[in-house]
């Protein structure tokens, strides 16, 4: 039988020839959304919501749930089955080693992974109509962010963990906005696939797994091979938790990297709506934030931090990219593509002046928390996700 393949999307023949199966299971995952979870949030929960509903099965189980609908026990029975190749031990080794660099992780998330995301008009258009990241990109970044401080947090994955809540949470969200988006009617299915497919779901692990990892390389962090495994280990079981599936779910940094390229080929190139995300994400988010970081009076610090910015953004997705983006360029992209080992040899520095990694992990995680909470108030944000934001 033919393949369907959605209509804007490219170069899907030399997916096939370049990576076989795994670019077959590319292409069909444009049609593969989340069926457990889109069960849930087309479901009738009578006077309550799917949204309660799930929010009392993930801190009291299932049972707790007056009249479970079927699709919820379903969804659990997924959820509460933890995969016996997960290592918790490997996934707190991860949080310590990203924490330790969480002011060059947080950088790199905004400069780097949401910019290559942002290449791909198909996959940005759930995003974009939503309208939250152009109206209001920061409080967006501080919800990822909490998202994140939960997940990057001792013991967050394991199932009474808060991490591993949010994580479903954001799944669910993920459905309701399918759910949304397929009721308005403005969406086309033939050119497009489904809202928010496998395929792009995959992305968004290499995201923070591969292409944040990449950049941070980029800026002098040096993870050791163990720390690189035990990373994506991580990114694996958020990946099963937040509903991957196995036939795309990216493993190693092999598996990320193939996803990478295979997003790239495959990308019909941004849009206008993905050019004014970029705009709005760096100069509402991005550049303040880095400003902060930076001496002067507050033009100065301003003009500096954006500047900064462009130049990393180019460094981290390239010129091609950034140019199809409307990033500025700026020749301070140069200085910048190369000062990964100076920094590293800095970092080495500091390492060797506190060589009590329990200690300095310590402190990491409290720089971070203070660094998060310090946001919330700047950016005025009193809830933690999306779903529990006033509406």
């Amino acid at each position: 039988m033919e393949r369907r393949i959605p209509r804007d999307l490219v170069n899907a023949d030399l997916a096939v020839r370049r990576y076989a199966d795994l670019g077959e299971r590319w292409l069909d995952g444009m049609w593969q959304a989340d069926p457990p979870a889109d069960a849930v949030v087309n479901d009738d929960f009578g006077p309550t919501s799917a949204t309660d509903a799930v929010r009392v099965a993930l801190a009291d189980g299932v049972d707790a749930v007056p009249d479970a609908r079927e699709s919820l026990r379903e969804l659990f029975a997924f959820l509460d089955d933890e995969p016996a190749w997960v290592d918790h031990d490997r996934i707190d080794n991860a949080a310590d080693a990203l924490v330790r660099h969480t002011p060059i992780l947080g950088m790199v998330l905004g400069a780097a992974s949401l910019l290559r995301g942002a290449g791909n008009f198909i996959a940005g258009k759930p995003l974009a109509l939503t309208g939250r990241y152009v109206s209001r990109p920061a409080v967006r970044s501080v919800e990822v962010g909490e998202w994140l401080r939960h997940v990057l947090t001792r013991g967050g994955m394991r199932r009474d963990g808060g991490g591993f809540a949010f994580t479903v949470r954001v799944r669910l969200i993920h459905a309701h906005v399918r759910k949304g988006i397929l009721a308005s009617g403005v969406w086309d299915e033939d050119a497009w696939g489904v809202p928010i497919p496998q395929s792009y779901m995959a992305l968004t692990m290499a995201e923070f797994g591969h292409i944040a990892v990449e950049a941070m390389q980029t800026l002098g962090v040096r993870f050791t091979d163990r720390e690189l495994d035990d990373i994506y280990h991580l990114w694996r079981y958020v990946g099963h938790v937040i509903g991957m599936s196995e036939e795309l779910g990216p493993r190693t940094e092999r598996d990320h990297i193939a996803v990478e390229e295979l997003y790239r080929l495959t990308s019909p190139g941004p849009s206008d709506e993905d050019r004014e995300f970029v705009t709005a994400l760096t100069e509402q988010y991005l550049v303040p934030e880095l400003a902060n970081l930076l001496p002067g009076t507050a033009p100065i610090r301003t003009t500096v931090a954006r500047t900064v910015m462009h130049s990393l953004q180019r460094v981290f997705i390239g010129d091609a990219d950034a140019d199809a983006l409307h990033i500025p360029d700026s020749p301070l992209k140069y200085v910048l593509g190369r000062v990964g080992p100076l920094l590293a040899l800095v970092n080495r520095v500091q390492e060797l002046r506190y060589p009590d990694l329990e200690r300095t992990t310590r402190r990491a995680y409290k720089v971070r928390d203070v660094a998060m909470d310090r946001m919330r108030v700047d950016y005025r944000v009193e809830h933690d996700l999306v779903d529990a934001a006033a509406r």
